[in-house]
């Protein structure tokens, strides 16, 4: 059973109807890809004050239209927590994003100095990890990675904060198209994504909330409709769905980096499934970074034209085609005296 901490932080991530409309800004390398490419400069030269800048950006034009943002603690809470809308729940990572890499698969790690415990004090409304995962990672990497997870999930049991698990399957080194780029691995496989959604959906993991990859290539979807293609497709969402229904595990959609109509795809698929909303980042965001930083003036200009645009679309989608998260009705008859709730809650 779901704790009331952890109900009361799935709550402030949601919007007033239950709907999950959020934002994710805790990207690092990408936003950095998108600074240099801005400046004309090389990557290893996008500065601290850079970061910072572009994060408080994002922040300031599009917070007020999110139900919940998710920051990382090295840029986006130095940079905006000050101007973050009450209203806006927070999400804070946990995760270092430079992740060992070997022959057998990806090493996740926290972020040094960075716990649960600290998420909990600053305020935040849940505690996120991206695991690197695939199901035909190396044995010792396997149990890395489960460790880990598992290790975090005990340590948001501990503090009652949701612990939203994000999962993303990517390329071996020896892969012909390897990669260590945030973005949708070349060699992907629809029973990847399944099994691994499979594994963490085990009550020994303690997630409270999916943050997935579309099973399919988001770039690949055909429109959805009474197709044999899409069926199939359809199938592979469903499985995804039927896990986390089983689990009782509400899950989302990340953007991974694809084009506003195409990630409109995924997201009609993921709501036929069940999909409770999503978490999106570069999808909204990108082009006004990549195209006008650091003009201040022309970048809060296209994420207002832009930007706002898409977040709006996006939600609009979600309130039409997605069920609602809801906080479980209390069974306020078990309570018959004074001080029983204070008691039942350990």
């Amino acid at each position: 059973m779901t704790t009331i901490g952890k109900l009361r932080g799935l709550t402030r991530l949601a919007d007033d109807d239950g709907h999950f409309t959020m934002v994710a800004l805790d990207q690092r390398p990408p936003l950095i890809a998108a600074i240099a490419k801005a400046k004309g400069i090389a990557q290893d030269e996008v500065s601290f004050a850079d970061m910072l800048a572009a994060k408080r950006m994002l922040v300031q034009a599009l917070a007020a239209d999110a139900s919940s943002m998710l920051l990382d603690p090295n840029f986006a809470v130095p940079a905006a927590l000050d101007i973050l809308p009450a209203r806006t729940g927070l999400i804070v990572t946990l995760e270092e994003h430079r992740f060992v890499d070997t022959p057998g698969g990806r090493f996740s790690r926290s972020i040094d100095n960075w716990t649960v415990e600290k998420i909990r004090r600053i305020g935040g409304d849940a505690v996120k990890v991206l695991a690197w995962y695939r199901p035909d990672a190396s044995p010792e990497v396997l149990e890395h990675q489960k460790d880990y997870v598992r290790t975090v999930g005990a340590e948001c049991r501990r503090h009652d904060i949701p612990f939203v698990l994000e999962l993303l399957v990517y390329p071996f080194p020896d892969s012909a198209d390897h990669t260590t780029d945030y973005v949708e691995s070349p060699d992907k496989r629809a029973e990847l994504v399944i099994e691994s959604v499979r594994e963490f959906a085990k009550p020994e993991y303690g997630v409270d909330l999916y943050k997935l990859e579309t099973p399919l290539p988001g770039s690949q979807l055909p429109d959805y409709s009474d197709t044999p293609e899409s069926k199939a497709a359809a199938a592979e969402f469903e499985t995804v769905g039927s896990i986390c229904r089983t689990a009782g595990i509400p899950w989302v959609l990340l953007s991974g980096g694809v084009t506003p109509d195409q990630f409109g795809r995924v997201l009609t698929y993921a709501y036929a499934a069940g999909a409770q909303g999503f978490l999106a980042g570069r999808t909204i965001w990108l082009d006004a970074i990549q195209s006008a930083f650091p003009d201040e003036a022309k970048v809060l200009s296209m994420l207002k034209a832009d930007g706002k645009q898409r977040l709006a679309r996006l939600t609009e989608l979600t309130l039409e085609r997605a069920k609602p998260w809801r906080f479980p009705e209390q069974d306020r008859a078990s309570f018959r005296r004074e001080g029983a709730f204070a008691a039942a809650y350990a």
